[in-house]
């Protein structure tokens, strides 16, 4: 990018600005309210007139539209004649360029508008700008459109729309500081805002006019706003539009454009005066044009910067901007005084008293290249209001006092803005008391003070804080007596909030979801009252009262509790009352759903024996017992049994109680194993090999550990098989 300007910049100081193309320049359209329904609408167009004789429109076409974009009338104006600005400079060092040309065209014509909702859009489009602007991508291709807007009748009525007062120099001088006034006049006293914004672009090559005019194949009708803006070239943009430094600026309250260009070359800038009405919107009125920036070597330039603070005091600290300038004389412009003067470079000044004074500054006096700049300065004492705002409040019941102070005389105009979400809204009490603001949020505060013609402003900001919204529900749709109650909340709130729960029978509670436990069935009132981290709170109560129903008592005994495995039965015998259901789950993994019932232990432990009991209501209760199942080891084996005889003796085994690490073998007289098992369950059903053996003696072994005392036992014996 810096290579590509250098090359433009060396293209440009050896070519003429005779090859800037010819084209639109720039323009505005305004109106003006004539009483009734009639307005007088204005258009003025600068065109580039140094290389041809471009045509301006004849006639020109004016679109109006509604403001929801429907299309309401086209509004031809025959071409009035145009005229040659001026284009010299009063200093006799530099002697204007000669190939630089602009023509102005105004355009104007009577129309009637009845008020409409929305009101109107009023649109001139055109084609095209200079190839040769900087700061535009593809420029020929860039056309123009012009828009003034009348506004919505309950929004304003009568309204006339600003008006420029000057036309922008045509040319500037790179390295030499701009000192311009684009201040605009509103013929209705509206405020007035100026900003640099975005020129919006119009029409192309192929259809350059619209209307009457409009070629083969063109429409004849433009489109509705809004209208795309103009396609900058990186890095320039609304807020930067040219090579300046420093930056072209705007002064927003009176329209005083700054800044020093520093590149030759043609670029496109676009100003805006914006209207308002009681801090309303009304219209914009968006000028652009085209800054031409030449060499102008050795111009001495004087430059007094505008006053941009007011009511500062007595003593001013003035300073200057000045282009070869060598030597300086400054006059302060005190009435019938010679002694008000200085001759350096950035002197200072008391004032005796407040007043207007015209402060002029004249470099290189008494040489040809000298150059004077006077500046209007407006001396009044000290104005700055202060205040505080205050402590934020909740926005139920909400009530603010302000208080306003700082430094002025007090008798001049304490316009307190509040915003439109206060009542009231505006106050010019110096000591406003009880602004009420309709709903949360921070809302910015302004205090402002006019006097001696000066303005100035404190602003600050109020907290008003939302109030939280408390809402809470149950887990079941009634309670039981001595069981828990879930309650759920489920409050809304922007910012971490406490809880207070009142459960209606003394309790309470600032968990964010509680259990109550209800002593006695009965009707219960339930609220809960919420508090947000700045003191804000809600209340919300059960829409109907908690039923908490009576629940039924559960109890039984067991017989015995302490007893061995080798009696592991247990008797439960139910003792519950109230109850419509039962169920009884003995800790072994085990349940059952009658409470008088008998329960067989399988292993050695302590068990917990679990009673739940239920009512119609579906109300429970529970109730608890321990049952302590204590090793016992025993043993014992017959010596003869009958397989295939009978159902009573056909399994030779031993009966065991109370062991663990269980073997059992048996062998025939000649010593073979024929049977063995580690279950003392299995026993010996005198086959071996699926055949059943002869009548013999047999000889056992068996091991196992107890489970009293964990000892080893074995025992060796002899069995006799009989058919």
């Amino acid at each position: 990018m810096k290579i590509k300007r250098y090359f433009i910049l060396l293209f440009l100081t050896f070519l003429s600005l005779e090859n800037f193309a010819t084209h639109i320049v720039g323009g505005e359209i305004f109106y003006d309210f004539l009483g009734g329904n009639n307005y007088r609408i204005t258009l003025k167009l600068y065109r580039d007139c140094y290389t041809g004789l471009a045509p301006y429109d004849d006639p020109a076409t004016i679109f109006i539209f509604a403001g929801n974009g429907s299309f309401v009338d086209s509004v031809q104006i025959s071409f009035p004649g145009s005229v040659t600005l001026p284009t010299t400079i009063n200093n006799p060092c530099f002697i204007p360029p000669t190939d630089i040309c602009v023509e102005e065209a105004i355009y104007k014509k009577n129309v009637i508008l009845p008020p409409i909702p929305g009101g109107y859009n009023i649109v001139y489009q055109r084609c095209c700008r200079n190839n040769s602007i900087l700061n535009l991508i593809s420029p020929g291709d860039v056309g123009s459109t012009y828009m003034a807007h009348i506004p919505d009748p309950s929004i304003a009525t009568n309204n006339s729309s600003p008006h420029y007062i000057n036309f922008p120099p045509i040319f500037l001088c790179s390295g030499v500081p701009l000192n311009f006034n684009h201040a605009a006049t509103d013929p209705d006293g509206d405020s007035l805002y100026y900003e640099l914004c975005d020129p919006n672009t119009g029409l192309d090559a192929v259809c350059p006019i619209l209307g009457i005019q409009a070629g083969s194949g063109c429409p004849a009708i433009a489109s509705p706003p809004p209208y795309p803006f103009v396609p900058w070239l990186s890095p320039y943009s609304a807020s930067y539009p040219l090579s300046a430094s420093p930056a072209l600026t705007i002064n927003h309250q009176n329209g005083f454009m700054t800044g020093t260009p520093n590149m030759i070359g043609q670029w496109v800038v676009g100003v805006c005066v914006s209207e308002y009405r009681n801090g309303t919107l009304i219209d914009v009125n968006k000028r652009d044009f085209q800054f031409n920036v030449v060499t102008c070597p050795n111009l001495p330039v004087a430059s007094i910067p505008q006053q941009t603070q007011f009511c500062f005091g007595y003593n001013v600290n003035f300073t200057q901007n000045s282009v070869n300038a060598f030597t300086y004389h400054w006059d302060f412009g005190v009435p019938a005084s010679n002694t008000d003067t200085s001759n350096i470079i950035s002197p200072s000044w008391i004032y005796a008293d407040s007043g207007v004074y015209t402060v002029t500054l004249i470099i290189n006096p008494g040489t040809l290249c000298a150059d004077t700049q006077s500046n209007t300065f407006y001396i009044y004492p000290l104005l700055a209001p202060t205040f505080t705002a205050p402590l934020g409040e909740c926005v139920n019941n909400n009530s603010f006092d302000f208080s306003g102070g700082g430094a002025y005389l007090g008798n001049g105009t304490f316009t307190w803005n509040f915003g439109a979400a206060a009542s009231p809204a505006l106050s010019n009490q110096l000591n406003p008391s009880n602004i009420v603001f309709n709903s949360a949020g921070v809302y910015p505060v302004i205090f402002t003070v006019s006097e001696n013609g000066c303005t100035q402003s404190a602003s600050d900001s109020v907290d008003v804080y939302p109030k939280p919204t408390a809402l809470f529900g149950l887990s079941t749709t009634a309670g039981c007596a001595l069981n828990p109650v879930q309650f759920i909340d489920s409050s809304i709130s922007p910012a971490p909030f406490t809880y207070f729960w009142t459960f209606g029978d003394g309790n309470t509670s600032t968990a964010q979801n509680p259990l109550n436990t209800y002593s006695a069935p009965g009707a219960y009132n339930v609220s809960l009252v919420i508090t947000s981290e700045h003191g804000c709170k809600d209340s919300a109560l059960l829409p109907n009262s908690l039923n908490v129903n009576a629940s039924p008592s559960a109890g039984f005994s067991l017989t015995p509790h302490v007893t061995s495995i080798a009696h592991p039965d247990i008797a439960m015998t139910d003792q519950s009352s109230s109850a419509s259901g039962c169920s009884v789950f003995w800790g072994d993994g085990t349940s059952s759903s009658t409470c008088d019932s008998m329960h067989h232990y399988t292993a050695v432990g302590k068990y917990t024996v679990m009673q739940v009991v239920v009512n119609a209501d579906g109300c429970y209760d529970t109730a608890y017992s321990e049952i302590n199942i204590q090793a016992e080891f025993f043993f014992w084996i017959p010596n003869t049994f009958t397989p295939n005889k009978n159902e009573l003796n056909e399994i030779f085994k031993p009966k065991v109680i109370g062991v663990h690490e269980y073997s059992f073998l048996i062998f025939d007289r000649w010593g073979e194993k024929i049977f063995e098992t580690d279950d003392s369950d299995n026993g010996w059903n005198g086959c071996y090999k699926s055949q059943l053996c002869k009548v013999d003696v047999y000889v056992y072994k068996i091991t196992f550990k107890d489970d009293v005392q964990n000892d080893l036992h074995q025992y060796i014996g002899k069995v006799t098989l009989l058919r």
